[in-house]
Order: C-alpha cells, then structure tokens, then sequence
C-alpha cells in the first residue's frame, strides 16, 4: 500500500477530487495548509499597501491506495492540478507498513 501526500491549488480540489472518484479511489482526507516551496512566498497588494505573503494557501490531500492503483493516483492528480504556472504543488508517495478499519478490524488492503 501507498501513502500519497499531496499539496495543491485550493480551487482545484472539485476537480482533483472528481478525478480520482472516477478511476477508483474511494476516500482521502483534506485539510487546509500554508507553506512556501521555490517560490518563498510573494507580495500581494490590499487597499494600497503592499505586504508580503510568506506562506501560500494550499490544500493538503492525503490518500492511501493499493500499490497497483498507485501511480495512477499520481499522474491523475499531476494531469488534473496543473495550471502550468508556480506553486502547482508536490506529490510524495511513502510505504505503508499497515492499515485497520477501526469499525471491522479489517486489516491492510481489506481496511481500504
């Protein structure tokens, strides 16, 4: 199994979210995030004054899926979140060692 971490735009989520829906993934949890890559924040003008934004708005998804499901998991959120422009995001895979539907007991690929 596969942790799949990724940081995206925050109005691409809908879409992001449908995508994933239709080749099979079947949950992940959202939450809202800031944080600064390459670009280390920008500045931004509001009622005249200038002011830098350190730390940009993003939307943190994070799913767990077989390993065979995978990389489609990854190129569907790198095809749907990209807007060709900075601060599209990351994507990060890690292992699983183990999962448990609390509600079951179920265990590993089955708790998914």
């Amino acid at each position: 199994m596969k942790l799949i971490i990724a940081a995206i735009k925050p109005y691409k989520l809908d879409e992001v979210r449908e995508a994933l829906t239709a080749i099979g993934v079947r949950g992940m949890m959202v939450a809202e995030v800031k944080g600064f890559g390459s670009q280390s924040g920008h500045t931004e003008i509001y009622r005249g004054a200038e002011y830098a934004v350190n730390f940009v708005p993003k939307m943190k998804l994070e799913i767990v899926v077989t390993d065979a499901l995978a990389d489609s998991v990854v190129e569907t959120i790198t095809k749907t979140a990209k807007t060709d422009k900075i601060g599209d995001g990351k994507i990060f895979v890690l292992d699983v060692e183990s999962a448990v539907r609390v509600r079951t007991g179920e265990m590993n690929e089955d708790a998914l």
